[in-house]
């Protein structure tokens, strides 16, 4: 066996159990010292594998893969929580808030609301008026970046953004790719 096919059945090992294993242990399976197992998980880790070094041996992370979607939108700033929180009650997280300002560019910042709460902090925080929203600077126009379990939620958050009349109409030289999952910013 060479050392990407022992890479292919470590990874294979840890990506089935759910709890770690030793090190001296993944060495005897795979009949190769343990320094060698250290080096292979230094590889798969360099090439992106989520492996976890604890102190009872080797464990892969879970990982989830989400959907995402741009939405553009346009509202009032009384409208904002209603929006915010229409996206995570239906299951979404918005990630970001972006604009295009035809002087700056692409204007990008995190959000990461992913419930009620983080709702109603980030509208604390606008309220207290040391801060307004980034919309504000493009006449209500922006954009969120906006990620669920899978494409169906998104879907649904999309129909009820449209219903709400919360989504903005895409002009043609939008700066954003929206075919793209990740809308990502074409130059």
């Amino acid at each position: 066996m060479n050392g990407e096919q022992r890479r292919k059945q470590l990874l294979s090992l840890l990506e089935s159990s759910k709890t770690p294993i030793a090190g001296s242990v993944l060495a005897q399976q795979l009949r190769v010292s343990r320094q060698v197992i250290v080096q292979d998980i230094a590889l798969l880790r360099a090439n992106g594998a989520d492996i976890l070094s604890a102190s009872r041996g080797y464990l892969m992370l879970e990982t989830t893969q989400e959907a995402s979607r741009v939405f553009k939108v346009l509202h009032s700033d009384a409208q904002t929580e209603e929006e915010l929180t229409l996206i995570v009650d239906m299951g979404g997280k918005v990630r970001d808030v972006f604009i295009y300002h035809k002087a700056y560019g692409v204007v990008r910042a995190d959000m990461k609301i992913r419930s009620r709460k983080d709702v109603r902090d980030f509208m604390e925080t606008i309220r207290s008026g040391k801060s307004s929203l980034l919309k504000n600077t493009t006449s209500g126009y922006h954009y969120h970046t906006v990620c669920a379990e899978d494409e169906q939620t998104l879907d649904a958050i999309q129909d009820e953004l449209l219903r709400q009349g919360l989504l903005a109409p895409l002009q043609e030289d939008e700066p954003v790719d929206f075919r793209h999952s990740c809308g990502r910013v074409s130059r």
